[in-house]
């Protein structure tokens, strides 16, 4: 598997043509797109043609994690010309976000809802779900393909962790929205403990995301390395990683 960076803004677009969150997995022919933030259905253009995309996973119904299905859906339908894209989602989404379309999606996606009990075939992936911290009903998501496990956090509160999937991933791609000193909101991690949190599921690499635009990246990633035990990644858009 590869992951590539869309946008990893907390919760709102920062300088720069910082996107929010959107994540690109491929394996093989397989390619889903994870959240679709704000800005990051440009990026996803930079990386891969929408013909090729095999299905977007909506974690949550907050704006910077599913904005972007609008230009998504204008592009597939009218552009395009498509009808049943499979988008996995939280039940109740495909209501939620259709009252900007008058409730008429054209039959552009096929929604398929996701929760905790089942896991999800996607061509090559295999992709588990695990409630988080975080409202409304948030997702993060464990994908498996050829060997390899990426678990992705969404957004979660610390009453959450990422030891609710089997130990041992190859890579965590957790949310570090604030330094630990600081922390505005109780429902989202600071750096330390993503780091302590990945480091008690003894994941084998760790990369942080989410962060608030205001704050040093550079302090994110010492706090975070220091509660995991080890250096982290620092997620950055266009950044392409094997899992």
């Amino acid at each position: 598997m590869e992951l590539t960076i869309l946008g990893c803004s907390g919760s709102y677009g920062g300088p720069n043509a910082g996107a929010c969150s959107g994540y690109l997995v491929r394996d093989g022919s397989t390619t889903v797109w994870i959240d679709c933030g704000n800005g990051t259905f440009g990026h996803l253009q930079q990386h891969v043609a929408v013909e090729d995309l095999t299905a977007l996973v909506i974690t949550h119904a907050h704006p910077d994690h599913c904005v972007d299905l609008y230009g998504l859906h204008v592009m597939l339908r009218y552009a395009l010309h498509r009808v049943g894209f499979p988008v996995y989602a939280p039940a109740g989404l495909e209501q939620h976000l259709g009252t900007l379309v008058d409730g008429d999606w054209g039959g552009t996606f096929s929604w398929h809802p996701i929760d905790d009990t089942q896991p999800v075939t996607i061509g090559s992936m295999t992709l588990r779900f695990a409630r988080t911290d975080h409202p409304p009903p948030t997702y993060a998501v464990e994908l498996t393909a050829d060997g390899s496990r990426l678990v992705y956090t969404s957004d979660t509160g610390p009453g959450w962790s990422v030891a609710a999937f089997p130990p041992g991933a190859d890579l965590v791609l957790s949310e570090a929205t604030y330094l630990h000193d600081n922390k505005s909101a109780p429902i989202h991690l600071s750096a330390k403990e993503a780091g302590a949190a990945a480091r008690d599921a003894n994941a084998r690499r760790l990369m942080l995301t989410h962060v608030w635009p205001q704050l040093d990246p550079t302090l994110i990633a010492a706090e975070g390395s220091g509660a995991f035990g080890a250096p982290v990644i620092l997620a950055e858009p266009g950044l392409v990683t094997a899992v």
